[in-house]
């Protein structure tokens, strides 16, 4: 742990600094994914949900465990397949004959950070389970109530719609998820310098939490406060609108969409050291955050090109065609 980073009255270089060693720390497992690593690290400050998706073998479960060592909490993971029961994540009542009553016996879901590795190769059933969690932030059971840790962060993995066992998840599912991205393979340099540290040693057993105590849910707090401009939010308003208008999508991007997309454009202005939101910050993480919302319709799908690319092309479209404030 770093004992130099003090979360109390920070300025904007010491909220830099913390969130560079995160990054920093993250990057010794995973190489060559900076962008990555940030993208992700601001979903987590925004106090959202992240979905990785890739094909297998990138990665994208060693980079959920590293955030998750990294900024310290209770971590859980959870291998979604498809005989996982719903009470298998969030937890079930139990009957304890010595006391002659039912006692809630919590499920893998009670964490701060919860990494669920290939989500959509369990049943929408399971998927289901946390949709309350990821939204609320409790779990019902019974008809009983049971907070969750705060924070609480879902990092999920999922492969390809178009791979073997694989469930597509719903839409409400999704649209919990504030934003998804890719890892990509890595380049030789990269991949070269993998084999070489990988092959002694498992990198992960060797990362230390670098935020202390409650650092993560500080930084987040500090991240709320960002300040954003009428201008800044208009322009916001006006690229989630573009997908609910454009010809090619049947059901666009949704009111939490808009909220989700600021908020993660304050995570990323703090971690660039800003206490303000550039409309910059809005166009990195429009794709990301919106683009695994989209629904299509089916006449706008080339199939060459498939829904996940036909969508980043649409939100892409519609940023540069939403003009930029000028303040």
């Amino acid at each position: 742990m770093t004992d130099g980073i003090t979360l109390d009255s920070r300025g904007a270089e010491a909220v830099r600094d913390a969130t560079e060693q995160v990054v920093a720390a993250v990057s010794t497992v995973i190489d060559g994914k900076d962008q990555v690593i940030r993208s992700a690290l601001a979903v987590m400050l925004a106090g959202g949900h992240l979905l990785i998706e890739d094909v297998p073998g990138v990665g994208k479960t060693m980079l959920a465990k590293a955030l998750a060592r990294a900024t310290g909490g209770t971590i859980s993971r959870i291998q979604f397949t498809p005989d996982l029961l719903p009470s298998d994540v969030t937890g079930a009542s139990v009957f304890d004959q010595s006391a002659g009553r039912f006692e809630f016996k919590p499920g893998a879901v009670f964490a701060n950070v919860v990494i669920g590795d290939e989500i959509n190769r369990a049943s929408p059933k399971t998927q289901a389970a946390l949709l309350e969690c990821m939204e609320e932030g409790q779990v019902t059971v019974d008809g009983a109530s049971w907070p969750l840790p705060d924070p609480f962060l879902v990092v999920a993995t999922q492969n390809p719609v178009d791979m073997e066992g694989t469930y597509v998840l719903p839409e409400a599912q999704r649209d919990r998820f504030m934003a998804r991205i890719s890892m990509g393979y890595p380049d030789e340099d990269a991949e070269r310098e993998m084999l070489r540290s990988h092959g002694r040693v498992d990198p992960i057993d060797r990362l230390e939490t670098v935020l202390p105590a409650g650092g993560l849910a500080s930084l987040a707090a500090q991240a709320r406060d960002v300040y954003v401009s009428p201008a800044v939010e208009t322009y916001v308003l006006r690229i989630v609108g573009g997908t609910r208008s454009h010809s090619e999508v049947r059901l666009g991007a949704s009111p939490r969409a808009s909220l989700q997309l600021l908020r993660a454009a304050k995570a990323t202005a703090l971690i660039d050291g800003r206490d303000f939101v550039l409309p910059d910050d809005v166009d990195a993480l429009a794709v990301d955050v919106l683009a695994h919302r989209l629904v299509l319709r089916r006449s706008g799908v080339d199939v060459r090109e498939g829904q996940a690319v036909a969508s980043a092309r649409i939100v892409r479209q519609i940023v540069a065609a939403t003009p930029v404030p000028l303040q």
